[in-house]
């Protein structure tokens, strides 16, 4: 009887440490980091790699080994004047969302473990942004990377998507069938809203920059396309929606976006995400809501959904390493920015 009496022990013991042998060994911390910051507000050349602590989680956050991070046209009015932020001390390192992996969990987090693949977007975060070798977020403010998707597109996609999506489903509340006019839809925001609006069972007529952003817009699922800057918005769109379109996702202000309302039926809505500069004329007959990106665990689950249902495409149009975030900031304010700007940190 000794054998049949530490034969269940005896299993439950190999159980025990082959599941230990098949858990991610944690990361070793170092004490200091890599990270890109600023010590005063000023041009791209006051961005330069600093030497700083690794963060470290309270109990509601995870730490995440960053592999890419988003570069946003709102990183350089933050390095120019920290626009948007609350008050901060220097040095500041910018950057609100990316993508890597988790390496430490505070003590009150349950979604997530270490060796978890996340992106994250976390605004004005109080533990520093995302151009930085680790970052430490709130757990709401992170979600889990849909299966198949890289850490380099989940990290390009994580602000941008949520804002997509976000803009698709709760500002517009688009409903299949309906007729959708994208206004900035080559860039990073715009690109996944294509792709988005699609999978809602919309018609999509995309405005978007240049030859090259209009071939794009196309190639990513809009039923047609037209250079905003130069061709002729109202026509366009009154042979797409001779009755008049029912929505306008506006991701760029100006004389365009004015013409795109222009075209809309009676009863239509407008929606546009916080940041787009001049926000759109209020006007009789049509409804308008600024809108802002949130996050949290339903958030990032109906985003990851999205995300697999839409066979997303991300589309990167440059990518620089941490060290090199200048030349990226550079390359947002040269303009024609078709897709996302990211940084490789590993």
């Amino acid at each position: 009887m000794p054998t049949l009496r530490f034969a269940a022990p005896l299993v439950l013991g190999l159980s025990a440490v082959a599941a230990l042998a098949a858990a991610p060994a944690p990361e070793r911390l170092p004490p200091t980091m890599r990270a890109v910051a600023i010590d005063r507000t000023g041009g791209p050349e006051v961005l330069t790699v600093h030497r700083l602590p690794v963060p470290t989680p309270g109990p509601d956050e995870i730490l995440i080994a960053l592999d890419t991070a988003g570069v946003g046209p709102w990183d350089l009015e933050v390095r120019e004047k920290l626009a948007y932020y609350r008050e901060k001390s220097f040095p500041v390192v910018l950057g609100v969302d990316g993508a890597g992996t988790v390496a430490a969990v505070g003590a009150g987090v349950r979604d997530f473990k270490v060796g978890d693949a996340v992106y994250a977007y976390a605004w004005d975060n109080p533990q520093g942004g995302f151009y930085a070798e680790y970052v430490a977020v709130p757990a709401k403010a992170a979600g889990h990377v849909p299966p198949g998707m890289s850490l380099r597109d989940a990290g390009a996609a994580a602000v941008t998507a949520l804002t997509a999506l976000q803009g698709v489903d709760d500002a517009l509340h688009l409903k299949g069938g309906e007729t959708l006019i994208i206004h900035g839809a080559s860039g990073a925001v715009g690109t996944l809203a294509v792709q988005f609006a699609k999978l809602r069972g919309a018609r999509v007529l995309a405005s978007a920059s240049g030859a090259d952003g209009v071939a794009l817009a196309r190639r990513l699922g809009a039923d047609a396309a037209i250079d905003g800057h130069h061709g002729d918005i109202r026509a366009a769109a009154h042979e797409f929606a001779p009755t008049g379109a029912d929505a306008v996702l506006a991701l760029a202000g100006g004389d365009a976006l004015e013409a795109c309302i222009d075209t809309l039926k009676t009863g239509g809505r407008v929606a546009w995400p916080s940041g787009v500069q001049p926000p759109p004329k209020a006007r009789a007959g049509v409804a308008t809501l600024k809108y802002d990106a949130l996050t949290g665990p339903a958030e990032f689950a109906r985003l990851g959904a999205a995300i697999a249902a839409a066979k997303l495409v991300v589309p990167i149009a440059a990518e620089y390493p941490l060290a090199e975030a200048a030349q990226a900031h550079e390359r947002m304010a040269a303009g024609h920015v078709l897709g996302k700007v990211v940084l490789r940190i590993r």
